[in-house]
């Protein structure tokens, strides 16, 4: 199983200075459910490198099991720190490819065009993509051959407003993701603030928010494994 991370390079929350980037435990998690499972693992970004990590998802209370491993783990640290550029990349390389979340993705995936044309390319050729949180962002932007956005009409999930709201930056993020999503023909659902919540359609897969990510990722492996 040859498996795509795909991190953000973007560091500000908008114009008010506040850094922001991948959130850690969105990575983690299913970092370890694919290397668990037997998976080669490649990790890419708009810029390449090192991308920003979101400071707040490197405080206590957002450590987890998999965010211990991962500070734990040199290797793990040393393929975030050097990552490819996205323009490297090619699908067919991969069997699937996995979008963690954190605010980042709302200003670089969204309108990146190697990513777009990453997710256009891996639903094309029906490859399992999986959105956790935020990189749902990375979809709004996406379309089919025919110009038809890839959303249209198919079950999915990210962070809600109610949670957007929660955490008071409805103002400051470029937009609201599952209004946009909405917006781009998606059948949007959402659980609980905060609680696991995850919707497959066919080989799009997407989970609400951090607390999803392992569950996501265990759907992907599952995905992959049933075209093989």
């Amino acid at each position: 199983m040859k498996l795509l991370i795909v991190l953000t390079s973007h560091d500000t929350l908008g114009e008010n200075g506040v850094k922001t980037g991948f959130w850690i435990e969105e990575f983690a998690a299913p970092y370890y459910v694919f290397l668990d499972a037997g998976a080669t693992i490649t990790i890419a970004s708009p810029n390449g490198g090192q991308p920003p990590v979101d400071p707040k998802s490197e405080l206590e209370a957002a450590q987890t099991k998999d965010t211990k491993r991962f500070y734990k783990d040199y290797t793990a640290i040393d393929l975030v720190a050097h990552t490819f550029k996205l323009k490297e990349i090619n699908q067919a390389d991969y069997d699937g490819v996995f979008y963690p979340g954190g605010h980042g993705p709302l200003w670089d995936l969204a309108t990146d065009e190697d990513s777009i044309n990453l997710i256009e390319d891996f639903n094309n050729y029906e490859k399992p993509m999986a959105f956790v949180c935020h990189a749902a962002a990375a979809l709004i932007n996406a379309k089919t051959p025919d110009g038809t956005p890839v959303v249209k009409g198919k079950n999915l999930t990210s962070f809600s407003n109610a949670e957007e709201e929660a955490l008071k930056l409805t103002k400051v993020v470029p937009f609201l993701l599952e209004d946009e999503l909405v917006k781009n023909g998606a059948i949007y659902s959402k659980g609980s603030d905060g609680a696991s919540y995850v919707k497959q359609d066919g080989v799009l897969i997407t989970g609400q928010n951090a607390a999803s990510s392992a569950a996501v990722a265990n759907l992907l492996v599952e995905a992959i494994n049933s075209k093989k």
